[in-house]
Parts: structure tokens; C-alpha cells; sequence
């Protein structure tokens, strides 16, 4: 596929689940915490915080949106940190959240993208044992399920604002890829595991 197929294919997807299509936002985002747009969810804040409601036709949003991260920036030119880029992203305000998250990216994934269910790891904040039931409960088994701390996986667009954890799910791209080291997980700063997907359960309201 390429990428234009991939992009035209998760908006179908998340439009199937009853999501609006949404368009990209600015890059300069209307927000003062922010210097520029580095995710999806920015346009989406006034949602999360009940400031904005969505039509009552839908159960959330789907964009592909333009970002920049600069707070990547150092990390750039390995295989796994981009400066600019557009970030696939579906969004709920309260009508679904970790059990549907979990699933449609599984779906998704396996289903629509065709990626081996044996190649695809999983990370999890560290106390989630909901979401560790869930990916079980899809298939997943637990010697590809492994919890992670805050630094990795609790996710926050700048100092306040919406918030939450978050579990990963990532794509085994061979030992031939990685550091050789038997301790190689998801986190590992080599190239084996690749982050492809992040669910955000945003479900706090940051403040500094």
C-alpha cells in the first residue's frame, strides 16, 4: 500500500465506526501552551475539556493531521523520530473508550493492514491492568504485553490540558534490526521494535 492508501483507509475505517472526518488543523495551533501543532489531538482540547461538543450524530472524530515535533528534535535521524509528519489519529469525548480503542486498533492492524498478530507487541502504563485484559482478551498473549513507566507511556500535548495513559503497539522489525542484546524489548532505544500506534486514554486534565 502506499501511503495516500493507508491514510484514505483508516479515515474509511473510523468513519465505519461512526467517527466524523475531520480536516487537518493549522500547524500554529490556536492554543498558548503551544508553540506548534505536535499532535492530533491539539485542535481537539476544547473537546476533551466539554468547552466544544460534537454532533450527537457521531461518537468521535478522525483526521490525519499535519504535526511538528520539536521535542523530538534530538532524537532525529534514526529510524524512529520524524520532525514533520502526519499523524493518523482517532478521537472520543465519552462515547467509547479503552475496550473500543483497543480493539478497532487490533482490527486495523490485523485485519486491514495484514500484519502478522506475532510480530506486534504491546506496552502498557505501568498500573493498567484493565488494558492488559483487554489485549489478552483480543488475542494478544502476555509474553508480548510488557508495562512501561510514565516517561514512555503517560502522554501529555504540553503542560496542562488533557491527558492520560496510554499503551503502544509495536511492530518487530527482526534481531537483524536491533542491538542484539537478549534484554530487547518495546522502549529499547534500538530499531528492532517500531511504535506505530499510540492509544491515549485521555482521561485527565493536566495542570502545571
Amino acid at each position: 500500500m502506499t501511503s495516500a492508501e493507508i491514510r484514505e483507509k483508516y479515515l474509511k475505517f473510523f468513519e465505519s465506526k461512526g467517527c466524523k472526518r475531520m480536516p487537518s488543523s493549522s500547524l500554529i495551533p490556536d492554543d498558548p501552551s503551544l508553540l506548534l501543532t505536535s499532535a492530533g489531538m491539539v485542535q481537539f482540547k476544547p473537546y476533551f475539556l466539554h468547552q466544544k461538543e460534537l454532533d450527537p450524530a457521531y461518537i468521535g472524530t478522525t483526521t490525519v493531521q499535519k504535526c511538528v515535533r520539536t521535542n523530538d528534535i534530538d532524537n532525529i535521524g534514526d529510524a524512529r523520530h520524524l520532525s514533520f509528519f502526519e499523524m493518523l489519529g482517532n478521537f472520543s469525548f465519552g462515547c467509547y473508550f479503552k475496550q473500543e480503542m483497543c480493539a478497532w486498533a487490533f482490527e486495523f492492524s490485523t485485519e486491514v493492514l495484514g500484519l502478522p498478530k506475532d510480530r506486534l507487541y504491546f506496552t502498557v502504563f505501568e498500573d493498567d491492568d484493565e488494558t492488559i485484559e483487554i489485549w489478552k482478551s483480543l488475542g494478544v498473549a502476555e509474553d508480548h504485553i510488557s508495562r512501561l513507566g510514565e516517561d514512555d507511556n503517560f502522554w501529555r500535548a504540553g503542560p496542562t490540558g488533557p491527558c492520560g495513559p496510554c499503551s503502544e503497539i509495536y511492530f518487530d522489525q527482526g534481531p537483524e534490526v536491533g542491538c542484539g542484546s537478549p534484554d530487547c524489548k518495546p522502549g529499547c532505544d534500538c530499531d528492532r521494535f517500531l511504535e506505530y500506534w499510540n492509544c491515549v486514554f485521555t482521561q485527565y486534565d493536566g495542570q502545571e
